[in-house]
This record gives C-alpha cells, sequence and structure tokens, in this order.
C-alpha cells in the first residue's frame, strides 16, 4: 500500500534521479532551501515561491478562557505566532483538479 505522504528524503531521491547529483549535494541543497526559509520567517519576511504559494508568520491573539483539555482546568494562552501558509495560483488550480 502507497503512503500518502511525501517525505524529504523521497524528495531527495527525486531529485537526484532526475539530476544524476551526488546524495549529499542534494541533501545540502534541500537543507539549505528550508534553512533559508526557516531564517526568513524569523526575521519576519514574507517568503513567496511564485507558483506555489507564500509563507509568513502573523500574531495569533491569546485569551483567557482557553482550558486545558486534559484537566478541564482555565490556563492563559498568550499572543504567539504561527505560520501561515497561502496556496499560490497554479497550486490552487491543480488541487482543484484532482477534486473533480
Amino acid at each position: 500500500m502507497a503512503s500518502n505522504k511525501l517525505t524529504k528524503a523521497e524528495i531527495v531521491e527525486t531529485l537526484i534521479e532526475k539530476t544524476g547529483f551526488d546524495k549529499r549535494e542534494i541533501h545540502l541543497i534541500v537543507d539549505t532551501i528550508f534553512e533559508e526559509i526557516r531564517a526568513a520567517l524569523s526575521e519576519d519576511k514574507i517568503v513567496e515561491l511564485r507558483g506555489f504559494g507564500t509563507f509568513e508568520i502573523r500574531t495569533r491573539k491569546g485569551r483567557s478562557k482557553a482550558r486545558n483539555p486534559k484537566t478541564g482546568e482555565p490556563i492563559q494562552v498568550y499572543d504567539h505566532g504561527v505560520t501561515i501558509f497561502r496556496a499560490g495560483k497554479e497550486l490552487k488550480e491543480s488541487a482543484r483538479a484532482l477534486r473533480r
């Protein structure tokens, strides 16, 4: 049975097959791309990958009426950052085509 998720290792293997580059080089490239995205987001930059989508950090407001799901005890949740992804036009169109 095939898995319905794609891992970083599978991406690396596919890139090796398509490019013929060394596995170590591909790993370095993929890790560097992810690190650049992380670094930009940590500097409060918006990461736009045309045709794919946009990553950004937004502030989610805290609240005092939250509850611990295990104990039911009220807890304070403070303002915090959350990562948002908005799919680009081409990704949205290909996703719509899959669900028809």
